[in-house]
């Protein structure tokens, strides 16, 4: 069998693995082991095509690195627009407990509602900033 078709069944295997698995760095590996395949076509000796593979492969996993690094952290899922679609939705609180919470009526359910860190309870309409289990954080707009 030739060295070529040595690594890309590598690079298959490679991949099939980083679908079972869903972890990127898998599929980072098998672009090297793709470039190695590359280079035993052209004709490289198995010490290049090792070369390769290791260069291209660490490179991939590196850059994935230092790309992933430089990304903003993404904010806690209970104050994350994207994951949980009640933040910056608006309630209307009528009046609040003596614990400092509220009961309100929002999407057909009662919520428990608590003032954001530092804010004093007040009636009126609110923003929903965060959602803690079952209570809905939130500030007066």
């Amino acid at each position: 069998m030739a060295n070529s078709t040595i690594w890309w069944l590598i690079a298959g295997a490679a991949i099939v693995l980083e679908l079972l698995s869903g972890t990127v760095y898998l599929l980072l590996l098998a672009t090297g082991f793709a470039a190695a395949a590359v280079a035993a076509h052209v004709g490289a000796g198995t010490v290049a095509q090792l070369v390769v593979a290791a260069v291209v492969g660490v490179g991939a996993v590196l850059a994935w690195y230092v790309v992933h690094g430089r990304r903003p952290a993404l904010p806690p899922t209970g104050s994350n627009r994207d994951l949980n679609l009640d933040i910056g939705e608006i309630i209307h609180i009528e009046a609040w407990n003596p614990d400092g919470t509220a009961s309100v009526r929002y999407r057909g359910a009662q919520w428990t509602v608590v003032p954001r860190a530092g804010q004093a309870p007040a009636a009126g309409e609110h923003r929903v900033v965060e959602v803690i289990g079952s209570r809905l954080v939130v500030e007066k707009t």
